[in-house]
């Protein structure tokens, strides 16, 4: 249990907010490379007990940056004959026992679907929530992807992922 009082840790979760926040707004800026926008959310993330946006607490000691991080493999990759200049990708999402994938972006629409386990997901603008095996989420173009974690502490989740892209299977990720 948290020996601070409960006003102390929501003034601390604001900050932690607004510490987030302007990691974002630091991608918008013309010095700022993808590499330095993910080192700069990954030094946030790895400076709190717990990761940032989630409300499923870090094992005891662990930091965003000490969790499993997901893997991604692209199974297919198809131009779309009927609308010129786009193409979908189909990628499986392997997330490891407490595997915790930070905030990032799509370019294009992205569509997932659970296949196993359960995945904890947040969008910019909406409520976490929790989809199981057979449920779906959607995820517009550019839209801020706060986080997306697999809260459970022994079983993995799986997600398959369809984009639908600039042509030739354009990035998939681009920095938050």
């Amino acid at each position: 249990m948290n020996a601070l009082p409960l006003f102390v840790q929501r003034r601390a979760g604001i900050g932690l907010a607004a510490l987030a926040f302007a990691a974002a707004g630091w991608a918008l800026l013309p010095h700022a490379s993808r590499q330095s926008t993910v080192q700069l959310i990954d030094d946030i993330c790895s400076a709190v007990s717990r990761p940032m946006f989630s409300s499923a607490p870090a094992p005891e000691g662990a930091t965003a940056a000490a969790r499993p991080r997901t893997s991604v493999k692209v199974i297919s990759c198809e131009a779309l004959p009927h609308v010129p200049g786009k193409s979908v990708t189909t990628a499986i999402v392997d997330f490891p026992p407490m595997a915790y994938s930070p905030a990032h972006r799509h370019p294009g629409s992205v569509t997932a679907i659970i296949l196993e386990g359960t995945v904890r997901s947040q969008l910019a603008g909406g409520p976490a929530g929790d989809y199981r095996s057979g449920e779906t989420f959607f995820e517009p173009p550019g839209t801020l992807h706060l986080f997306a974690e697999n809260p459970d502490p022994v079983k993995p989740a799986k997600l398959v992922s369809v984009f639908v892209t600039e042509e030739n299977c354009g990035p998939l990720v681009l920095p938050p």
